[in-house]
Formats: structure tokens, sequence, C-alpha cells
């Protein structure tokens, strides 16, 4: 099913070298929300996440009605992942979740129009932008490992990291959620073997936790290893820093919130629209 797994990798924030004192003394950069967006180049972004989706929805196609779908559902995919509209909900929920407090986003705005943030920004959006060529993931991969094994400083800094921003489990709280999303959508269609009691949709979902949660933690050391190889240890050090700082853990949450609820939806959006395309192709 859908797997969400992969955005929360964009809840990597970025900490200038210098020390807070420091960064604070530098002319107040404009604080709120529109301001943060474009400091984390969300315009980008979601362009990024409209490619992943729209390859995530021939998958979906191929395995669930391989050749079923044509050109509506192709289009049906390219609307539920319209970034215009994707965009509006996310940025309300940013809105929502630190709209209201300026001094938090002087905070973050300050970390992020620092060289180091946005550098850290292009880097993420880069990364993103390469796993889409499944070639490149691979190797990603495989560059993770390789790291693991021959013990490289820069492992134990992503770890704190990850650590900082609970991405695993904030990761596999998406993904269980979106998927029980998914099979709720299909469920509503009356698609063949969808229609489910609640409790079986539950069971299946939560049979798939391990998996995920394995799915995430070496999706992060892949994703977060090839954006962040550029960096110093130095620079990643002040990275898990004001990851772990209450501005960091602020726009974490807001960002979290965010994701999870505009993806559950589209989560869902996606599962009535394969449950429908499989009853036409039953037709």
């Amino acid at each position: 099913m859908f797997r969400p797994l992969a955005l929360a990798a964009l809840l990597a924030l970025s900490a200038p070298l210098a020390p807070l004192a420091q960064a604070q003394e530098a002319p107040a950069a404009q604080a709120d929300v529109p301001a943060l967006a474009e400091a984390l180049r969300l315009e980008e972004l979601f362009a990024v996440l409209r490619d992943e989706g729209l390859a995530y929805g021939a998958k979906l196609e191929a395995q669930m009605f391989p050749g079923g779908g044509g050109p509506r559902w192709q289009a049906e995919v390219g609307a539920i992942y319209d970034s215009t509209r994707l965009r509006s909900g996310f940025d309300a929920v940013l809105q929502r979740e630190l709209g209201q407090d300026p001094a938090v986003l002087a905070e973050i705005m300050g970390f992020f129009t620092s060289d180091l943030g946005r550098r850290v920004v292009g880097l993420e959006i880069d990364a993103r932008r390469a796993f889409l060529d499944e070639a490149q993931e691979d190797a990603a991969r495989v560059a993770a490992e390789t790291r693991a094994a021959n013990r490289d400083p820069k492992v134990k800094i992503l770890d704190r990291f990850i650590a900082a921003g609970d991405l695993v489990e904030m990761n596999v709280a998406g993904g269980l959620s979106g998927n029980l999303a998914f099979l709720t959508g299909m469920a509503e269609t009356g698609a063949p073997g969808s229609v489910l009691p609640q409790e079986e949709l539950m069971s299946q979902v939560w049979a798939q936790e391990e998996q995920i949660r394995s799915d995430t933690s070496s999706w992060l050391q892949a994703y977060l290893g090839l954006a962040y190889d550029p960096l110093a240890e130095a620079e990643l050090t002040a990275y898990a820093e004001f990851m772990e700082s209450p501005a960091g853990q602020r726009l974490n949450a807001a960002l979290f919130a965010a994701f999870d609820e505009v993806f559950r939806a589209v989560s869902y959006q996606l599962g009535r629209a394969a449950g429908t395309a499989m009853l036409g192709r039953d037709i």
C-alpha cells in the first residue's frame, strides 16, 4: 500500500555553525509561515513529491490491475497529487502549528537563512530527486551499509539526528495511518476482496508494522547519507544540535503534522481510485 515513510525525511532541518547567540545578532529574517515555506523551498519539494506520486501510481496499477487503469487512472493520480492543492493543505497546517508563535518562527528562520541552512535544504531536495531513479536509491542503500560496516563517524551523527526527530517511529506511525486510509478508501468502493470488517483492516495494517520499521530505518540511512555526504562532521553535529533544540522540536512536530494530515488524505483518495479501477476492470 501507499508508503508515506519517505516523506518524513523532509523533516531534516538545518543549523548554523555559529552559536545560537551569534545567530540571533544577525539581521532578523521575515518570520512567518510563507517565509518559512520559501526557506524550505516547498514549491520545488512538492514538485518532486508529485513526480514520486505519479511513479507510485504506475506501480499500483502494475500490481493491482495491470493494464486496467489507462489514461483515466493516470488522470486521477495526477489530480490526487496536484501540488497546488497539496501545498494549500500543507501550509494551512504549518500556519495552525507555528503561525501563532512568532518567536519560535524567528528562531527557526534564523537557522534556515544561514549559509548552512540554505545548503542543507538544497541537498535534501537533490537527494529526493535522485531517489526518483531506483538505481540511485539502490546505490545509496549500498553506500549506507558500507558506511556502517566501516564505522564511519557520520553514522553516529546521523543516528543522533534521527533520534532527535524520532524519525523512525514517526514514520512508522505515518505509514500505518496511510495504509489504513488506503484500505479504508478501497473498501468503500466495494472492490473484490476489499470489503472487510474494520477489525480485519486494522489487523492487516498492524501486521505490517515491523516491515515498515525496517524499511524506514534503512531508507533514512540511505537518504540522509546521500543528502548530507557533502557536509563535514562539524556541520552534521550542528544540524543534530538544532534538531534537539526546542525550536527544532517544534518545527519537526509541525512538519510531521502537516505531512500526516495531507498525505493521509492522499492515501485515502488513492485507495478509492484503485478500488474504482479494479471494479472497472472486472466489468
